[in-house]
């Protein structure tokens, strides 16, 4: 499973993947590439251009029917699912549980959000 995720999984993520996808080998991106996708432009009209060399790492070394998760950028995720399926690769994305906690602590009130894995889902 190549990753094109701003975050390395968990534990919880790695598991599910692992049982219910059989997946054996996660591919993070080169820093250089986590880079791009980690910190996408938000003054950038077209991002096609930015995304290219993630692109070319794909085309490098992903084979067809290969999992993608892809999760970032709506723009550059949406850019990035058209691109994979035109590969023949298979874009997925993580469903999250959230789970709010509301206290108060010296007269405030805190909420905490936690974001918890359900499952992987095809784009």
């Amino acid at each position: 499973m190549f990753l094109l995720f701003s975050h390395k999984l968990t534990p919880l993520q790695t598991e599910d993947a692992k049982r219910s996808l059989g997946i054996k080998i996660f591919i993070y991106l080169p820093k250089d590439l986590q880079d791009i996708w980690s910190q996408i432009p938000p003054d950038i009209e077209y991002i096609d251009d930015w995304l290219d060399p993630i692109k070319e790492f794909l085309m490098q070394n992903a084979k067809p029917q290969d999992m993608v998760l892809i999760q970032g950028d709506f723009g550059a995720t949406c850019h990035m699912v058209n691109f994979t399926k035109d590969l023949n690769l298979i874009p997925i994305y993580s469903t999250n549980k959230r789970v709010v906690r509301e206290f108060l602590k010296d007269n405030r009130l805190i909420k905490v959000s936690e974001f918890v894995h359900q499952i992987f889902r095809r784009f």
